[in-house]
């Protein structure tokens, strides 16, 4: 987090790790496209022959709280393939919250398992605290054969502390309730550190309140529960 008071401005980093083709990109696609145009900032990409993002996708969300602090929520990718560990690392640096998309089918449970390992190497890599950073397990793809079933998903959120979404990102399922559960748990752990709302007057309700007005979520679990223009006085930074 970078908070600036004299320039009224709090930064998040927000990230999505795990496997190649494990469906990132796609989740950040669809955020984009549900957020409404005067809120967002350009939605970079890319990406190689075989269609795997190569570096990273950054996708900007702006809104102004009722304080005038102006917001920015900063989202990227981390690319999948082993090859780009380094890169992986540079991106995860000064994250607030991760974000890790794992594939449901049991056959990639190794390689679940093995970013899942090696997102808390490069945690640590790059000083961050495993168990302080707040994570969400999204498991997508759960439209393919093999995959675990819903009693198997719940044993892993009895197993864990992580908040654990179940997806199909390339029809846009879930995507929206696992960047709820990110952007939840990154607020309640800044306040937690920087008391928030204390400090600038940002509330958990009003910072969700900001960002999940400017998002279509129609067809989702949150549908109705923001107000579709958001409070009065929000707007792009």
């Amino acid at each position: 987090m970078q908070l600036n008071h004299a320039q009224r401005e709090l930064t998040l980093k927000i990230v999505y790790y795990g496997p190649g083709l494990s469906g990132k990109t796609t989740n950040l696609r669809h955020l984009y496209a549900r957020t409404r145009p005067e809120v967002r900032g350009r939605l970079l990409s890319v990406e190689t022959r075989d269609d795997r993002t190569l570096f990273f996708d950054v996708l900007p969300v702006f809104f102004s709280s009722e304080k005038g602090y102006n917001v920015k929520v900063k989202i990227l990718t981390v690319p999948g393939q082993v090859i780009h560990v380094a890169t992986r690392r540079i991106v995860l640096r000064s994250a607030d919250a991760v974000a890790f998309i794992a594939d449901s089918r049991r056959s990639a449970t190794p390689e679940n398992n093995r970013y899942w390992h090696s997102l808390r190497e490069d945690m640590r890599e790059n000083g961050l605290d495993p168990d302080r950073v707040p994570v969400v397990i999204q498991f997508n793809k759960r439209d393919l054969p093999d995959t675990r079933t819903e009693e198997e998903l719940d044993l892993v959120r009895r197993r864990g502390r992580e908040p654990v979404v179940g997806a199909v990102a390339l029809r846009g399922e879930g995507v929206c309730e696992t960047f709820h559960a990110l952007m939840q748990a990154a607020w309640q752990r800044l306040d937690a550190d920087a008391n928030l709302t204390r400090n600038i007057g940002l509330s958990e309700e009003e910072f969700l309140g900001r960002i999940f007005s400017h998002l279509d979520l129609g067809g989702t679990t949150l549908a109705g529960r923001y107000q579709a223009e958001g409070v009065s006085g929000g707007g792009a930074a």
